[in-house]
């Protein structure tokens, strides 16, 4: 195991900046972040807090000083985490453990209070949000009662669009995941046996995510097992006591998290022998997706990724099997906006970060995905995760 790479505290304080200048541009004067377990990253970019049990904010001031946010649980371990100088962070009951529970916190004070405090040092007529879908009525609706004369407006296209194009540091991280997913599958899936439950699968994926040095699964799914001719067909899912059995797909999908980045694959397994229906399917996909990676680089619109994509499916009779081909960013989040889509066409730039799968579904005997990583560079698109590069051609021949 080798040590995972991080972000100075310089670039948390660019990303501020940045922030700053978008809110200038649109006429902001404050932004509130806000964070959970299922969506950590809006505040997590910005300071490098992610509350443990509870959920975070983050206040950004046009100028000034900026306030993160935490429950009464998580505040020692925010102390420590955070990376902006000169930021205060505060405790609010509001973003506490969700019971309510009720600690006897000397100087935590509710966001109505504190926002009554931010109205009195100046003049704010708007407010932007990040983290929209996830934004508490008991937040909003206290800012909105301070703030009755201002517009509030939503940032999250702003947050996502700084987030798009990755720096070196965060190249580092996320090469770092996905060099250590990849070894993960490599260590875990030879290791399945029939007979073995899902949830038994997931324990030997979980132990080789922490012995990789991982601090999570990758947000926001533990790994999923999803087997046979009946649990495959679950996208996403909780896994079960049901045994695994030889010649049965199983479709593996696992990722983990470090330095709040993330690396996922989805592949395909079957013990014993391989029938020919899925050696043949599962062929293809990983092919359509070489082809469709193939097309990847800086200045191609989606359309031309995912209808090649598409194509490969038609002319080998799988298309009817393809529910969608899905081509999306990843880095804090697993998948994270952007999507790109044949009919918004957004255009691929360098040093994005992107996963594209293969997700066939409904065939009589089951349904999996093949998912990688890649990052945009100047000649096209490198693979990120190496896994199925090396065992799907090797073990599906």
């Amino acid at each position: 195991m080798s040590k995972f790479p991080t972000i100075r505290d310089t670039e948390f304080e660019a990303r501020i900046k940045a922030l700053r200048e978008k809110m200038s541009g649109r006429g902001v004067d404050a932004c509130v972040a806000f964070s959970n377990l299922l969506d950590p990253s809006a505040v997590r970019y910005f300071c490098d807090f992610a509350a443990v049990n509870e959920s975070a904010a983050l206040v950004v001031p046009a100028s000034g000083p900026i306030t993160v946010c935490s429950g009464q649980a998580s505040y020692d371990y925010a102390l420590v985490k955070n990376r902006l100088k000169g930021a205060e962070v505060r405790v609010f009951p509001e973003i506490g453990e969700v019971s309510g529970f009720e600690y006897n916190f000397e100087g935590q004070s509710d966001f109505e209070t504190y926002f009554k405090g931010l109205k009195a040092k100046g003049k704010i007529k708007k407010i932007a949000l990040m983290g929209k879908l996830i934004f508490p009525a008991v937040i909003y609706n206290k800012l909105a009662r301070v703030f009755s004369d201002a517009e509030i407006v939503d940032f999250d296209g702003e947050l996502y669009e700084l987030r798009l194009i990755k720096s070196a540091a965060e190249l580092a991280c996320m090469e770092k995941c996905a060099e250590a997913i990849s070894g993960v599958f490599a260590s875990a899936a030879p290791k399945i046996r029939a007979g073995m439950t899902e949830r038994k699968i997931q324990a030997l994926f979980e132990n080789a995510i922490y012995s990789a040095g991982a601090e999570s699964w990758v947000q926001a799914f533990a790994p999923m097992i999803a087997s046979g001719p009946v649990n495959s067909h679950i996208s996403m899912c909780r896994n079960s006591l049901r045994k695994v059995r030889n010649s049965e797909i199983v479709s593996l999908a696992a990722g983990l998290s470090c330095e709040g980045y993330n690396g996922i694959i989805c592949s395909p397994y079957v013990l014993g022998e391989i029938p020919a229906e899925i050696r043949d399917a599962v062929k293809c996909a990983y092919d359509a997706l070489n082809e469709a990676s193939g097309k990847m680089k800086p200045g191609v619109t989606a359309d031309i990724v995912l209808n090649a994509y598409a194509d490969y499916l038609e002319k080998y009779g799988y298309l009817e099997f393809c529910p969608y081909g899905s081509l999306h960013s990843t880095g804090m989040l697993e998948c994270e906006a952007p999507v790109f889509s044949a009919a918004n066409r957004r255009e691929l730039r360098e040093n994005m970060t992107v996963c594209i799968d293969a997700y066939f579904k409904g065939m009589a005997w089951g349904s999996f995905r093949v998912e990688d990583m890649y990052v945009i560079g100047r000649g096209g698109a490198k693979r990120m995760t190496t896994y199925n590069d090396a065992f799907i051609p090797a073990y599906f021949k």
